[in-house]
C-alpha cells in the first residue's frame, strides 16, 4: 500500500483527537471559566500557493489583542488570558489545529502558516518557492528557535526543509517538536 503524506497526517490527526478529546473538553472548560470570550480564536493564515485560510487556536489571549504576530506586541504578557501563558508553554493552544490538518489546510510538518498581514515573511517564502508547500503545525523552523528567529533565519529554514522533505526528515521534526513542546522552549510568553 502506498501511503502518501496527507493520508498518514489524516490518519494521524484522527487518532490524536480521539486521544486527546478530553484534554480538548477540559482545555475548552478552563478558558470558558477563566475569561471572557470564544474559547477558539480563528486566525487567517497564508496556506499553500498563499491562499488564506481560517485556522483554529485555543484562545490565550484576551480578545482586544491587536492581530500582530506577538513579537511585534510591545508587551504581550498584558493581553494573555489567566491560562493563556501555559497554553503557551505547553503548546496545548494549537491542539485544534488538527482540525486544519483533517481539513486539508496543514499538515503535521511544514513551514507554519504566515500570519494574513506578514507580507515580508510572505515574500521571501514566495520567492524562494515555499508558499508551494502546504504549512504545518510544525517545521524545521519551529524547532530551531520558533517564535524567536528573525523572518530572514526562519525563511532559511523553511527552504532547507524545502529542499530535505521527506518522510523521515518529517519524523526527526515531530520528534525534535515534542521535545521542544515538552521543554516550552522557543515560546513567547
Amino acid at each position: 500500500m502506498c501511503w502518501t503524506k496527507r493520508t498518514l497526517d489524516v490518519l494521524m490527526a484522527l487518532l490524536l483527537l480521539l486521544l486527546a478529546l478530553p484534554l480538548l473538553i477540559a482545555v475548552a472548560a478552563l478558558i470558558r471559566a477563566t475569561s471572557k470570550g470564544p474559547i477558539l480564536y480563528w486566525s487567517d493564515r497564508v496556506g499553500e500557493n498563499n491562499r488564506i485560510f481560517r485556522m483554529p487556536k485555543f484562545r490565550s489571549m484576551r480578545v482586544d489583542t491587536p492581530q500582530l504576530p506577538t513579537h511585534l506586541l510591545s508587551d504581550p504578557a498584558i493581553y494573555l488570558t489567566p491560562i493563556g501563558c501555559f497554553l503557551r508553554r505547553t503548546s496545548l493552544d494549537e491542539l485544534p489545529q488538527l482540525w486544519s490538518i483533517l481539513a486539508g489546510d496543514l499538515s503535521f510538518v511544514g513551514p507554519r502558516p504566515a500570519l494574513f498581514n506578514q507580507d515580508d515573511l510572505v515574500a521571501l517564502r514566495t520567492e524562494l518557492g515555499i508558499h508551494q508547500l502546504v504549512p504545518g503545525l510544525t517545521g524545521w523552523a519551529q524547532v530551531n528557535g520558533r517564535d524567536e528567529l528573525s523572518i530572514p533565519v526562519k525563511v532559511q529554514f523553511d527552504y532547507e526543509y524545502l529542499q530535505r522533505r521527506s518522510f523521515k526528515f518529517d519524523l526527526q521534526i515531530i520528534g525534535m517538536t515534542v521535545v521542544k513542546a515538552a521543554r516550552g522552549e522557543g515560546v513567547q510568553h
